[in-house]
């Protein structure tokens, strides 16, 4: 069993080594190259997500000619980086320093012109890093809309979708702040299906839909009525229609899915991508996982699985996806003959709002929480995967990898 567990977690990190940001960009700049200024143009770079950083230092590594660098990531991932400003701001929850940062981005760009070139890198999280609420929208109004999504069980298109209407900048809104400017964007996606639009809510893309229908998505959901008054009211407008989104040039430079190939190639003979869309409710994302295993074949294998599930709180407990699906697979796993393992976790390295990336469970996961005089059932139906995981030894900590690309899940079957 242990060394089935050091295999899952030596998988998991290659899955976060295919996702290496710096990597990434390297290969697309081969394929998109940087465009020159016009003469008197410089470069203005703004390096948006938990990717940030190493995007940033790797282009500042080749870039060539006058330039202005605003970088801004999650608290965990911040540090120094010369030659560029650092804004740590806020994730999952926007915060004061991300509308801050959001202020500055839009004033660097406030004085562009056509002989500037603007170079965006986007990777996920960006969504929530620079709340520019749109007017009469306070920041406390988007952090209250962030929190009813992520607690409500919407899908990250159906939460970025609801972001876009209410802010400045997202769905093409840093297309419109860089006007006249063209932009170029890198985009290193954490979204299932790579729908440019919804990795870091899209800010140089066009929106995922309008107001109107955005408003229906949450009367449907039950959710219109506990909107704060002011987003009601936004959401009741019809969006600003006297600008066309100006054009912007977007590549994508890595995905949830060339993880995935990266740790069924690592695994060897045995190794098969069961299901790259692992999507909605965690607990039909485990029933998935458990019919995986009770359908192979006889000998060592390693299933690999990717996507983002959703958890509807329930209770008042901590935890994460990440952490509640590994602990739901522990419980309803059967005997099946032979060892397992199974790991779920975010390559951010963080689930939900905990140090844990997820969890590593095995066929003695639940047997642990309850020698530790717990009870796994009530723990699950408190939403409190983090303290069930934590009691069994289980938790996935990796500390933050510098990337975003979604969520890996990997079943290694003893023979």
């Amino acid at each position: 069993m242990e060394e089935l567990r050091s295999q899952a977690t030596s998988l998991f990190a290659t899955a976060c080594r295919a996702a290496d940001p710096a990597h990434a960009l390297t290969a697309a700049l081969e394929t998109m190259p940087l465009p020159r200024p016009d003469p008197g143009g410089v470069y203005r770079v703004i390096a948006l997500g938990k990717a940030a950083i190493p995007m940033a230092e790797r282009l500042l590594q080749v870039l060539e000619g006058p330039r202005k660098v605003l970088v801004i990531t999650n608290y965990e991932n911040a540090r120094d980086l010369p030659g560029a400003t650092v804004c740590p701001a806020g994730h999952p929850v926007p915060d004061e320093n991300g509308a801050k940062a959001a202020l500055a981005l839009e004033a660097m760009l406030a004085d562009a012109t056509s002989a500037d070139r603007v170079i965006a890198l986007i990777s996920g999280g960006g969504s929530a890093l620079v709340p520019a609420p749109v007017a009469a929208l306070t920041l406390e109004d988007k952090a209250e809309v962030n929190r009813l999504l992520l607690s409500s069980g919407f899908e990250i298109t159906e939460m970025n979708f609801i972001r876009q209407q209410l802010s400045r900048l997202k769905g093409g809104g840093l297309l419109r702040a860089a006007a006249p400017a063209p932009v170029w964007a890198y985009i290193l996606s954490d979204v299932i299906g790579d729908d440019l639009r919804v990795i870091a809510s899209g800010p140089t893309v066009a929106p995922i839909g309008t107001r109107a229908e955005a408003q229906a998505l949450l009367r449907d959901r039950g959710l219109w009525e506990r909107l704060p008054a002011a987003a009601q009211r936004a959401l009741a407008q019809d969006a600003p229609t006297a600008d066309v989104l100006p054009v912007g040039r977007n590549l994508l430079i890595g995905s949830n899915r060339k993880s995935l190939e990266a740790v069924r190639d690592a695994a060897g003979p045995g190794a098969v991508i069961v299901d790259d869309r692992l999507t909605g409710d965690v607990g039909e994302a485990a029933e998935k996982v458990i019919a995986a295993a009770q359908g192979a074949g006889p000998g060592r294998a390693c299933l690999v699985f990717g996507g983002e599930t959703t958890v509807i709180l329930r209770g008042n407990g901590l935890g994460g996806r990440n952490q509640e699906l590994a602990l739901r697979v522990a419980m309803g796993m059967p005997q099946i003959g032979r060892d397992w393992v199974f790991l779920s976790g975010g390559t951010d390295g963080r689930d939900g709002p905990t140090e844990a990336a997820g969890g590593l469970v095995d066929a003695g996961t639940i047997g642990r929480i309850r020698a530790a005089g717990a009870v796994p059932e009530e723990l699950l139906a408190n939403n409190d995967s983090n303290r069930a995981l934590a009691l069994a030894g289980d938790l996935l900590v990796t500390g933050a990898t510098g990337t975003n690309v979604a969520d890996v899940q990997i079943l290694l079957l003893g023979s």
